[in-house]
């Protein structure tokens, strides 16, 4: 099996990337997704514990959190500390119930800023001008210009992103050109039958 890491910085086109996957037959693992089932399950307890008043009805009050978050900064590790293991042990029962795909998608936001490169084959970033991102992050709900500053402070540049890459999805264009990009990747994967060697 190939383990593909997918990710790219924010807006710019990740999650649409990934259902392309989906749509191909591809599995992928979410971890955005798995993190908000965590916050609505096993996460709750320990993180309200940790960040008091960001729980509601047993859920993690992720606009709270966030809020908290932009006061203290300086107070995402611990956040991190209670997720990311979480994280891990969901993306481990994914890789074991996949197991006989001959690749998969692990769609992991912050790839190259948490190591989880270590953990993944091949690398596709998903990009597209920073001016395109920029407009696409502003139209996001509660998405401010402080807050989109504070986001990108903590990815690693897009430009460092694809130089790292191994395969690369520009979504500056229509659905259909993004499309046919992941189709080559998914084209070029199946055609090696799953050999990482090839």
């Amino acid at each position: 099996m190939i383990i593909l890491g997918l990710t790219g910085s924010i807006a710019m086109g990740k999650s649409t990337t990934a259902q392309m996957f989906r749509d191909f037959g591809v599995p992928v693992n979410d971890a955005d997704e798995v993190v908000h089932e965590l916050y609505r399950g096993e996460a709750a307890a320990p993180v309200e514990a940790a960040f008091p008043g960001t729980t509601k009805d047993g859920e993690v009050d992720r606009a709270e959190l966030s809020r908290q978050l932009m006061e203290a900064p300086g107070r995402l590790p611990e956040l991190e500390a209670i997720v990311h293991p979480l994280v891990r042990k969901k993306e481990q029962e994914f890789l074991t119930k996949n197991a006989a795909a001959p690749f998969v998608v692990l769609d992991i936001p912050l790839l190259f800023e948490t190591g989880a490169e270590k953990r993944v084959d091949r690398v596709v970033v998903v990009t597209c001008s920073a001016e395109l991102q920029r407009e696409r992050a502003l139209k996001r709900p509660g998405m401010t210009e402080e807050k989109l500053a504070m986001i990108l402070a903590r990815q690693v540049p897009d430009s460092e992103k694809r130089k790292r890459a191994d395969y690369i999805i520009d979504t500056s264009d229509s659905f259909d050109v993004t499309r046919g990009q992941v189709k080559a990747v998914v084209d070029e994967l199946a055609a090696n039958n799953g050999d990482t060697d090839a």
